[in-house]
């Protein structure tokens, strides 16, 4: 019976994603057509998908969504490794975290779109600025998560893992990479979402390709249903990557999920 009510629930929250995309889809042409809109002010559903066909069967789509695709992957791989390198020193250190922690903070005060124009003059209009402005702003939510997760691991764990004189990378392996990897996954699916802004970010300020140079084409040209083709292609990216967090939640934290076997006796 919970089988049958936990399949039901999924089948529902998996037909609301088709519903709800179609009632946003007849809410956009109502606006449209009753509010007597220019194309170039908010296109019609049909003409943004006709511009979809055609920057698809062009070639340009792909080309840029590509060049964007590599720099998010790069940026997110890197701002984790990083991060997560970082934070583990943090959470190993009180004296190392107290030190550094004003100044990781006070660099979050300062938005990525500030800094990026500088980045781009001193690395150049190339891949590097972009993968860097991408990992910028993925470093911190997963640092702080890190540090989070690391700090979470309960004490008297630890006192068992001392008194069976674990070594440190068994302790790291065994105890305190299993115990944290939840908080971590929770900063990672933010962090992979802010990839995708990062890359767009250092698209905006100085670039030849890429999907938010697709952007700064439509919003010159005023072809505002190429500006919608690549806005929607950057959410499906960031869907993409978070739902591939979220699938590599499922594979690593399966405990979490496991059913738990009833008692002989009775609960």
């Amino acid at each position: 019976m919970k089988k049958e009510n936990k399949r039901s629930r999924r089948s529902l929250a998996w037909a609301l994603v088709p519903i709800s995309l179609v009632i946003g889809i007849l809410l956009w042409t109502a606006l449209v057509n009753l509010g007597g809109l220019p194309a170039f002010i908010l296109p019609p559903p049909a003409l943004v998908w006709g511009r979809f066909q055609q920057a698809l069967a062009d070639g340009s789509l792909v080309r840029h969504v590509w060049v964007t695709l590599q720099e998010v992957v790069l940026g997110l791989f890197l701002g984790v490794l990083a991060a997560s390198a970082l934070g583990y020193l943090l959470a190993k250190s009180r004296r190392l975290e107290r030190a550094l922690a004003p100044y990781v903070v006070a660099s979050q005060s300062v938005p990525i779109v500030a800094i990026a124009p500088l980045l781009v003059i001193w690395f150049g209009p190339g891949l590097f600025s972009k993968v860097l402005i991408s990992a910028l702003i993925v470093f911190f939510p997963v640092l702080i998560n890190t540090v989070v997760g690391l700090h979470s691991v309960p004490h008297d764990l630890r006192d068992l893992m001392r008194s069976l004189r674990a070594g440190r990378w068994q302790t790291f392996r065994l105890l305190e990479l299993p115990s944290s990897m939840p908080v971590f996954l929770g900063g990672l699916r933010i962090g992979a979402t802010l990839s995708v802004i990062g890359a767009v970010v250092g698209e905006f300020v100085g670039a030849d390709r890429g999907l938010g140079f697709l952007i700064n084409v439509g919003r010159g040209e005023y072809d505002t249903a190429l500006v919608f083709v690549a806005v929607f292609t950057l959410i499906a990216m960031a869907l993409a990557l978070y739902g591939l967090v979220v699938w590599l939640e499922t594979r690593l934290l399966w405990w979490q999920h496991k059913p738990r076997e009833t008692n002989l006796v009775g609960d």
